[in-house]
């Protein structure tokens, strides 16, 4: 539990959160199912958004519904410095720290091209997102982890989790950029778990598969005659609670000695069967 000395700020009717969370891009989609999932297992939660305001306040209803917390929005783009600064300073005046970093937001090809075709500003954009804002704001939450590990002791055990795809490993000719883009989320992920283990902080990548969103949406005829075929062995759909569970395990200490660790919430896409 919290101490409400250690959070500016908070009174004492919130001294019994398990932790402070901020999801990037958690309006919608998975992130809304990661918001919600963490708000379930007694969280705070930070809910980031880009654009879309009436989402993430629906968001932030639910999760109010769902959890005892303290829910509140934020926007900012993750791709643009200076919101990912804001953020972080949002963070610093409304909570007092941070337990949890889930870098979730990400968006698709703004063109789905051939390899041989692409051009570089749908490249510049994606990878502005998906890749180097979460590769920045985790340096910087990182740094202010640090701090916290310093001032509060050894019973602070802050994570990082980062949210990539089975794209980060699956060839796809016409979205090169995106699968690129995930792939380098893997490796995100294994430096920074290799550099601040000596700090407490544990560094996860959850690779979701088929996800029913919003992202998916124009694709279902396709996927549903895929995965009726065999695609995967759990031969459903996967959902963003799925993937909020995953979440919530890592974020609440399941995984004490684990770091660096990528959890595959894909239905078992990624086995090799004959």
């Amino acid at each position: 539990m919290l101490s409400a000395t250690a959070r500016p700020g908070y009174d004492a009717a919130m001294s019994d959160s398990k932790g402070v969370a901020l999801v990037t891009g958690g309006s919608r989609g998975i992130g809304r199912g990661i918001a919600l999932a963490l708000a379930r297992s007694g969280l705070d939660v930070a809910i980031n958004y880009a654009g879309n305001r009436a989402a993430a306040e629906e968001c932030q209803a639910l999760c109010k519904d769902a959890g005892p917390g303290r829910f509140e929005i934020v926007q900012g783009d993750v791709g643009v410095a200076a919101d990912r600064a804001r953020l972080v300073e949002f963070l610093r005046a409304t909570y007092g720290r941070v337990d949890c970093l889930v870098n979730n937001a990400g968006v698709a090809p703004s063109v789905r091209a051939d390899l041989l075709e692409a051009g570089e500003d749908s490249f510049d954009r994606l990878i502005a997102i998906n890749l180097k804002g979460p590769y920045f704001l985790t340096q910087a939450i990182a740094r202010w982890m640090i701090e916290l590990r310093a001032s509060l002791g050894g019973d602070y055990a802050p994570r990082i989790v980062t949210i990539s795809s089975i794209s980060a490993y699956t060839a796809s000719v016409n979205r090169g950029d995106y699968c690129l883009s995930k792939a380098g989320l893997g490796m995100l992920t294994k430096l920074f778990a290799v550099r601040l283990a000596e700090h407490g902080v544990g560094v996860f990548e959850i690779r979701p598969g088929v996800i029913q969103t919003d992202m998916t949406a124009g694709v279902q005829g396709k996927y549903d005659k895929l995965i009726d075929e065999g695609l995967t062995p759990i031969r459903r759909w996967g959902f963003p609670d799925d993937v909020g569970r995953a979440v919530a395990a890592v974020a609440t200490g399941s995984f004490p000695f684990s770091t660096g660790e990528v959890i595959n919430v894909d239905g078992g896409f990624h086995l090799k069967w004959l």
